[in-house]
């Protein structure tokens, strides 16, 4: 697999790690660790990862801020981090969206799921995962590496030299 393919199947495995706990929860950041290193440093967790992904997740604590621009903004990350991926839940506008109206549901506004992932001087990828509009549960998944391009920005701004 390339490197992009890789982090193509993280952004996968975060998103289902976001599924298992539902919906209605805030924005959470993951620390993106090749396995291989994470094993030789670590050989304990062996029985917990699958040595066959080229990379692992790590969750992180809850974010400084529940903004997630100014919270993006305060990280850095050590040299032994690869990437980093965000899931954050979004409100998807209809195409006759009033621009001053609130976004909700009786809008057309529909709820979403949206998972970004960089590695440090690589690819990115991003998953999006919408919300039934008449219940909690869950459509088909859309995946496309430039589905949040400001996101991914802000991500790539993470490992920016201070």
């Amino acid at each position: 697999m390339t490197d992009s393919s890789e982090l193509a199947a993280l952004v996968r495995e975060v998103e289902q790690h976001a599924a298992e706990a539902g919906w209605d929860r805030p924005a959470q950041l993951f620390a993106v660790v090749p396995t291989a290193a994470l094993l030789a440093a670590q050989p304990h967790l062996a029985a917990h990862l699958d040595a066959r992904s080229a990379f692992t997740p790590i969750a992180q604590d809850a974010l400084p801020s529940p903004d997630l621009a100014a919270a993006l903004a305060s990280i850095m990350w050590p040299d032994e981090v690869a990437g980093c991926a965000v899931v954050q839940e979004i409100m998807l506008a209809p195409p006759d969206a009033d621009p001053d109206g609130e976004p909700t549901r009786e809008a057309g506004y529909r709820e979403a799921r949206l998972v970004a992932a960089v590695l440090r001087d690589g690819p990115s990828a991003c998953a999006l995962r919408l919300r039934d509009p008449r219940s909690d549960a869950e459509e088909q998944l859309i995946e496309a590496a430039d589905l949040a391009p400001n996101l991914v920005g802000a991500l790539r701004e993470t490992f920016a030299p201070a």
